[in-house]
């Protein structure tokens, strides 16, 4: 599932290519699964209005809508497993899976395609907008960092993807952030040292940016809004690598599951 930095990339790619454009008509394909407002609904608010800013929240991406300049509304992409979100010249033939597709008005497309049909599309219309839940990974203080974390009982790991904590993180960084801190990812949450979560927090942040800069992680379906694939996978120095040799160190990687999510970590490196 695409996780924060694939998130931002999409949304990142879409926004350079689409803000300001108008959407002329949209369409969609009736699939079960992908719609949570109504498809009805979805293509009124979008129907006209202009697409001002596309941007992230958390694992959603959120295009704001506006009307002769005035805020119209809100409409939200969520990837799923393998949802795509492409802006295409409308002579492209669409691909297959493809549930959304806004016309604009200089002629090109964005098309939502979702093989699997686990994304989600939806649109807000109250006054105040979508925020999303938790707190943003990204630009989160090391104080509040480790104030959101202190006294908890969970596993550090299962605290990292609880989304109602922190939104956006998920199984590759969450791996990735705790591999760099040196914490093992079963350390109970509250047991950890002020010292520990502030390294932590430098490391989530870190791991952030550095995937955002690479376009994300292909370790499946994922592709950026021009179809082309990340690179972050290429610096993963534990996810999906149980049982190979720590980069680091040359432990062997142990591979456990942690509140019902695999996961990978280094005996030496973490403690």
């Amino acid at each position: 599932m695409p996780e924060l930095p694939e998130v931002e990339t999409v949304a990142n790619g879409v926004h350079a290519r689409v803000a300001g454009q108008r959407v002329v008509r949209v369409w969609t394909s009736g699939k079960p699964q992908t719609f949570k407002s109504p498809e009805s609904e979805i293509v009124e608010t979008l129907t006209g209005a202009t697409l001002a800013h596309i941007r992230r929240v958390g694992k959603s991406i959120v295009m704001d809508l506006t009307r002769r300049g005035k805020a119209a509304g809100q409409f939200l992409v969520h990837l799923g497993m393998t949802g795509r979100l492409l802006v295409s010249s409308a002579e492209v033939a669409l691909p297959p899976h493809t549930h959304a597709v806004l016309s604009l008005a200089d002629g090109r497309e964005v098309r939502f395609v979702d093989a699997r049909r686990f994304g989600r599309l939806s649109v807000e219309t109250g006054a105040e907008g979508y925020t999303g839940p938790g707190v943003e990974p990204t630009t989160v203080s090391a104080e509040e960092f480790a104030t959101l974390f202190k006294g908890r009982k969970l596993a550090i790991k299962a605290a990292l993807l609880n989304q109602s904590i922190l939104h956006g993180v998920g199984n590759i960084y969450a791996d990735e952030s705790l591999f760099r801190a040196g914490i093992r990812p079963t350390r109970q949450t509250g047991k950890l040292t002020r010292a520990e979560l502030l390294r932590l927090h430098s490391a989530v942040q870190q791991v952030l940016a550095h995937a955002i800069q690479l376009g994300g992680s292909s370790v499946s379906d994922y592709v950026d809004a021009d179809g082309v694939r990340g690179f972050f996978q290429l610096q993963h120095k534990v996810y999906s690598r149980g049982g190979e040799a720590c980069h680091d160190c040359g432990a062997t990687l142990k591979k456990i599951v942690v509140g019902g999510r695999t996961t990978v970590y280094c005996p030496r490196c973490q403690k």
